[in-house]
């Protein structure tokens, strides 16, 4: 696609002008006419590279018009302060996504913070007030005579249904698996369990220096086993593969099956069942990471995400 076929034909010629007027008087006027162009530039969806095309051919043609070496000198010192200008809309639009960012990434870390709190709390505060209700029971018990005792008994078993309940709401807010025994071993566990349900082999390969902020963990954990669980369900694949390492200063996840894979002209809308899509995007998103979804060769799907790190 053309700069002329992505923007207003008289981008090029408005630029020109801009630029020929601040060479001949750069004053802060000029510098200002540059930081509209910019602004317009961005609103209009331009890129930096279709902007750096359009500058280049503005100097390039300013250079052509004149003849005499002073001027020419003049154009080439005035046209970086003049691009310097153009580029200030963007590089602010950059510091606010990156501000952006950090403030998301800062509020899941507070939020992973707060659901661990509540998950020890489930399953051990409220665990211990469930269990002193069962010995209060056993002790109540013991006073009645046995046709009595009945109500007791379904006491009993309503309790144990609100522990079974607590702690697997606890196990969803933050495994304790990960805590105990760290991401690797908890994916290995994870894959075992898989492949001892479905008969699914899986092979992981887990390749990260040192520990990873909890959140990253955590969604690392969540996606793959949402991953994992749908291809067992539905892909009806012989194998899957998992790879998470660290690239430099982001985690890079792969979940790969040789299944029956889907219908890539329509992906993201027709996903094949049960996959949950556009909940893993807003899981990597809410990080400020990117997931992309493809055909494994002739069949198969692979699930990759990104998950940028603080460096």
């Amino acid at each position: 696609m053309t700069i002329t076929q992505m923007q207003p034909a008289n981008i090029e010629a408005r630029y020109q002008s801009a630029l020929l007027r601040y060479v001949s008087k750069p004053e802060e006027g000029g510098l200002l006419s540059g930081y509209n162009l910019g602004r317009a530039a961005l609103d209009e969806g331009l890129g930096l590279l279709d902007l750096a095309a359009v500058h280049t051919s503005a100097v390039a043609t300013a250079l052509g018009k004149l003849a005499d070496a002073d001027q020419r000198r003049r154009v080439l010192h005035a046209q970086t302060e003049f691009f310097i200008e153009v580029l200030s809309p963007f590089e602010m639009g950059n510091r606010a996504f990156r501000d952006a960012n950090a403030t998301l990434r800062r509020m899941n870390e507070m939020l992973e913070s707060q659901a661990k709190r509540i998950a020890f709390s489930l399953h051990s505060e409220a665990g211990q007030l469930l269990a002193s209700l069962h010995f209060e029971l056993a002790e109540a018990s013991r006073d009645l005579p046995a046709e009595k005792t009945e109500n007791i008994g379904r006491i009993r078993e309503t309790l144990l249904q609100i522990e079974e309940r607590l702690r697997n709401l606890s196990h969803e807010l933050r495994p304790p698996v990960i805590d105990d025994l760290g991401l690797g071993a908890a994916l290995s566990l994870m894959a075992q369990g898989v492949t001892s349900r479905w008969g699914l082999p899986v092979i992981i390969t887990v390749d990260v220096s040192g520990d990873l902020p909890g959140v990253i963990e955590n969604t690392v954990y969540r996606i793959v086993q949402e991953a994992l669980i749908n291809t067992a369900k539905h892909a009806d694949a012989s194998h899957v593969v998992i790879r998470v390492r660290q690239v430099e200063h982001k985690i890079v996840c792969s979940v790969v099956d040789d299944g029956i894979g889907f219908d890539d002209t329509d992906a993201f809308r027709k996903q094949r069942p049960g996959l949950g899509l556009t909940d893993l995007r807003d899981r990597v998103s809410a990080l400020g990471g990117v997931m992309a979804l493809r055909r494994n060769g002739e069949l198969g799907t692979d699930l990759t995400f990104e998950l940028p790190l603080d460096n």
